[in-house]
């Protein structure tokens, strides 16, 4: 389930890549208005340092699929700086940004002073993020070897969460039936199967690498190597918003902290991006 692209209509290179500009069936797509002709001539031969990732590659969903408004996956954290001039035009009118913004993140939860009223009928709230850790390759890159050692980190880094963060990581390699049903029943396994995912190159080696990490009160959980390396949440039944936040934030925090007192490696973050 590795991230192909159809060769039909363009001419593949000896290591079966596309050597000729590729046919993209989402015509309607921000990659088939940024990725022109000029642009593939320039890049589609290089390969990215951290994974071997390529340009093809990256618009894989955008030539395979008909339905896609993006349509671009970057493969490492490389991407951004290799393949910028097929990035940075797509990030801003997706997002409808200038060139020169930054991006700002902010998990001070003593700034927020109001909650959601108690009495409001909400059955539950859940808060997440996705995280990176640096020098490894993104989901649709990321080689085999660096899954697993991104798995093997994170085990050690579950192993030292204390009080209510404490809990257990359950791979998804050999999982018992009675673990997955559990999982299922809780509603938080992740599956297989996306078509995106698959063409995109996230679904590779599956199920190796990956698993769930949970506490005991189920209220803070860690899915490692879907499509992040880390989807971090905190959630619980009822409105506490600001409850379920803190609690993120002290999660972040300390997956952080224990991945680097693991390997010192940090969470693959830019100011930019």
């Amino acid at each position: 389930m590795g991230c192909g692209t159809s060769t039909a209509a363009s001419g593949a290179g000896a290591n079966g890549e596309i050597s000729s500009f590729p046919d993209m069936k989402s015509t309607r797509s921000l990659v088939a208005k940024h990725v022109t002709k000029e642009k593939w001539d320039k890049y589609h031969e290089h390969k990215t340092a951290t994974c071997g990732f390529t340009l093809e590659k990256a618009i894989a969903c955008a030539v395979q699929f008909d339905n896609q408004h993006v349509g671009l996956y970057a493969g490492d954290w490389d991407c951004y700086k290799d393949f910028a001039e097929v990035f940075d035009p797509i990030i801003q009118e997706y997002h409808g940004i200038k060139a020169d913004a930054k991006h700002t993140s902010d998990m001070d939860f003593s700034k927020i002073t109001g909650n959601v009223n108690p009495k409001a009928p909400i059955h539950s709230t859940r808060i997440r993020v996705g995280r990176s850790i640096d020098g490894f390759g993104l989901s649709p890159g990321i080689t085999k070897e660096q899954r697993l050692e991104v798995e093997t980190l994170m085990k050690s880094a579950f192993s030292t969460f204390k009080e209510d963060l404490a809990g257990a990581y359950y791979p998804l390699t050999g999982m018992e039936e009675s673990v997955r049903k559990q999982l299922v029943d809780d509603h938080f396994l992740f599956m297989s199967g996306d078509p995106n995912l698959k063409v995109a190159g996230m679904e590779r080696d599956w199920p190796e690498g990956r698993g769930i990490f949970h506490n005991k009160d189920k209220t803070f959980l860690v899915w490692v190597n879907e499509e992040d390396q880390l989807r971090i949440i905190s959630m619980e039944k009822g409105g506490d918003v600001l409850g379920v936040f803190k609690r993120l934030a002290r999660g972040i925090q300390t997956v952080g902290d224990s991945v680097k007192a693991e390997c010192g490696k940090e969470f693959m973050l830019d100011e930019k991006y």
